[in-house]
């Protein structure tokens, strides 16, 4: 949480009463909730709580068909096939998932996994080479490969095919493979279109298995696909939606030896699990080992075949995540405190940082801890040898990291990514040069920020509502992540009735609207941080487990003083409004002109003026009316 002051803004008109989504069986805050997540009628959101059946496989993906034959013959010939994942989660799962489901159909596959220190990103000539002298011919890449041209030009003058599996941006000029399977090519407002790798993995598995009718073969492909599909943020809408539906209600029963070990080292008992049980608990002690060890361990891990060697394989992932913990929090305090000691005055629009000595493989983590805090675009740099430095690099909403790289290109070696993240190495001699460049491209954003990190809530609730009732209704929204984020609620006007710092930078407050009284949490709080007594508070609504027992919390977001006045930004122009019992709602606009409305007793907003008939107005006052807490 940042000890910056923190901006509320509305990105929707106040909808009071979503009225095209009437009859649905949810409270009013959910019902808003779905309307400001574009839901424009009863159908659509209906569907989207219960899903339809999906559109085959076959009708989306132009290069199924092929890439399933060829996988086929290699099955009923007991070919050997080797499978090249990322080591990041998704191209880990993704290798364990076609490796759990090809040797069960026939075929003989190995994993060739890079090295991150050692080899980096994807498929490379080396590993192509490799492979061809071991006698490997067929090749299927996961999460990686479309770009790899150097190594599929080499694989293609040695007649070895590949299929190639990757979500990555497909160059404009194609290198050569078998086949590919990849969401681009899916048509417009294809459901496949959000699949991670390991999403595209259990397509091509699945296929396969169709074809030789084994379905059992893929009975554990179903929870790698949760897994992956989770830790690799992809948007939970469409088929990541659909089967991550089905796959949570089966994940804790997974006949896979190594999810169950993670399960148990984790203490998520036997109940369903959730997103945020993957996301938060098991995708972690995944990542970590792509980030600071091996990736085969948890391939191994993942294809493990007895629960005493899955345990011991599980337990080596938790000491890597706990090293993991260790480095992020050094380094970030490390950089914090670089932070606080160059900067005099104002902060740079963009912030680097560098230290050579830092992990390359968790540096992004601390970039987006950074980029949190300050809410700026934030670069993380290690040494990387021969006087060059990589990069992690995150960026907030409507900052576009992949843009501003490319607007550097000449100053970098090597670049990559998307919106969000991005990466790149460059030569010592040039950070000063990229960072000014960097800064120019951040300060035309940084221009239409406010002061701190945008907070934007979805609802208005009494504390009273938050209850089991409410909670029951929100689980038929999950599950939560990418493309459909947890609901942001906010109350106003509570009083804290106790606070207390924990342990790590956490706080933990009473907080006390009417007779209600909730339990909140703010992760990794600044102490520094004035928690004013009576305030205003966003929020997510979560259970605390604790020795047998659960309660409801509010996990806090932003918290700001109570304020009987608020700002609403319209473009160029601003306006303030307040509320009293005695005037009612008054909105002021920025040239000290005022217009007066009342709240009558049947809910509606009326005024004596004729202006405030004018639709635009009436907008306006209704978003001023849930800035204010006003219920119309």
């Amino acid at each position: 949480m940042p000890a910056v002051p923190l901006h509320w803004s509305w990105s929707l008109p106040a909808v009071v009463e979503p009225s095209p989504l009437l009859g649905l069986d949810l409270p009013l805050a959910l019902r808003c909730v779905l309307r400001r997540r574009g839901f424009t009628s009863r159908s659509e959101a209906e569907t989207f709580l219960s899903p339809s059946d999906l559109p085959p496989t076959s009708d989306h993906f132009p290069d199924l068909d092929q890439a399933c034959a060829r996988l086929v013959k290699a099955c009923r010939a007991s070919e050997r096939v080797a499978i090249c994942g990322d080591y990041d989660a998704d191209g880990m799962t993704s290798t364990a998932l076609l490796l759990r489901a090809l040797g069960p159909l026939g075929a003989d596959p190995e994993p060739a996994i890079p090295s991150r220190m050692d080899e980096g990103y994807g498929l490379n000539p080396a590993m192509v080479q490799r492979l061809y002298d071991d006698g490997v011919r067929l090749l299927v890449t996961v999460d990686n490969g479309v770009a790899a041209r150097e190594a599929l030009d080499l694989a293609a003058s040695l007649k070895m095919q590949v299929i190639v599996t990757d979500h990555h941006t497909i160059p404009a000029k194609r290198p050569p493979m078998a086949a590919l399977i990849h969401p681009a090519t899916t048509p417009d407002g294809s459901p496949y279109r959000g699949l991670a790798g390991v999403g595209l993995a259990y397509v091509l598995a699945h296929a396969v298995a169709e074809a030789l009718n084994k379905p059992e073969a893929i009975r554990v492909a179903r929870d790698l696909f949760c897994i992956g599909t989770v830790a690799d943020m992809a948007p939970l809408v469409g088929a990541n939606r659909s089967w991550l539906l089905e796959g949570l209600n089966h994940l804790h029963r997974s006949e896979c030896r190594g999810l169950q070990a993670l399960q148990r080292l984790a203490g998520l008992g036997e109940r369903p699990l959730t997103a945020e049980d993957i996301g938060f608990q098991l995708a972690p002690r995944i990542n970590a080992v792509g980030r600071l060890g091996e990736p085969k361990l948890v391939v191994d891990l993942l294809t493990a075949e007895d629960s005493h060697s899955a345990m011991a394989l599980a337990r080596r992932c938790d000491d890597f995540n706990r090293q993991r913990r260790d480095l992020c929090d050094a380094i970030e305090a490390e950089a914090v405190a670089l932070v606080e000691a160059e900067t005099s005055d104002a902060l740079p629009s963009f912030l680097l940082l560098a230290q050579s000595h830092w992990h390359h493989g968790v540096i992004g983590i601390v970039a987006a801890r950074l980029m949190e805090r300050y809410h700026r675009p934030t670069a993380l740099l290690a040494g990387d040898g021969d006087g060059c430095l990589r990069a992690s690099v995150r960026g907030p909403v409507g900052f576009a990291v992949d843009e501003a790289l490319s607007s550097c290109s000449d100053l970098l070696s090597r670049f990559g990514g998307h919106p969000a993240a991005g990466g790149f190495t460059v030569k010592a001699e040039h950070v000063h040069a990229l960072h000014e460049r960097l800064c120019e491209q951040a300060d035309g954003w940084l221009m239409t920020q406010a002061l701190g990190r945008p907070v934007q809530p979805d609802a208005l609730l009494h504390l009273d509502d938050v209850n089991w009732e409410l909670w029951r209704h929100l689980q038929s929204l999950a599950p939560f992540g990418i493309g459909h984020p947890k609901p942001l609620f906010w109350s106003r006007g509570v009083t804290v009735e106790e606070r207390r710092d924990l342990k790590g930078g956490h706080l933990a407050l009473r907080l006390r609207q009417g007779d209600s009284e909730r339990r909140a949490i703010a992760w990794r709080w600044d102490p520094s941080a004035v928690v004013p007594e009576s305030c205003d508070v966003a929020y997510s609504i979560s259970i605390n487990r604790w020795q047998g027992e659960q309660r409801l919390q509010l996990e806090l977001k932003a918290i700001r003083a109570h304020t009987e006045l608020v700002l609403i930004d319209r473009g160029t122009r601003q306006y303030t409004a307040c509320w009293t019992e005695m005037s009612g709602l008054t909105l002021t606009n920025g040239d000290g002109k005022t217009l007066q409305a009342k709240i009558e007793q049947e809910k509606s907003l009326t005024s004596d003026d004729d202006l405030a008939r004018d639709t635009r107005v009436v907008q306006l006052m209704e978003e001023a009316c849930l800035g204010l807490g006003l219920r119309p």
